[in-house]
């Protein structure tokens, strides 16, 4: 699969090893690197979900369209399937994700670490 990062914010972080280090921390920032690895060792994004690697899921409300992926218990990486539905079929055909960034669940609230 290929990586999209449409946020130019987001890009210099993810791309830069010690902005990233510095935005969330080694330990976070090696399991964002880990996940993108992840994300683009699978053909398709409906087979990464398969994998369940860092147990994806989709989210709801603001965050709708967009799927969580466990960096740690309360951090999240946040990408969007660059399809138009999310049904099986679209997200077989499903080949480019965007990294959305790094949040922290906590207590209910989502905070943005990157961007």
């Amino acid at each position: 699969m290929q990586l999209v990062v449409q946020d130019p914010k987001v890009k210099k972080i993810i791309e830069d090893a010690d902005k990233l280090v510095k935005k969330v921390g080694v330990e976070i920032a090696k399991m964002v690197k880990r996940r993108i690895n992840e994300i683009m060792a699978s053909p398709n994004f409906k087979e990464y979900l398969n994998y369940g690697l860092g147990k994806p899921h989709p989210l709801s409300g603001n965050l709708n369209h967009l799927f969580g992926i466990h960096l740690n218990k309360n951090y999240r990486l946040i990408v969007e399937p660059l399809s138009e539905k999310l049904d099986d079929n679209s997200l077989k055909e499903c080949k480019n994700v965007n990294i959305k960034g790094v949040v922290e669940y906590h207590d209910g609230k989502i905070e943005w670490l990157i961007p």
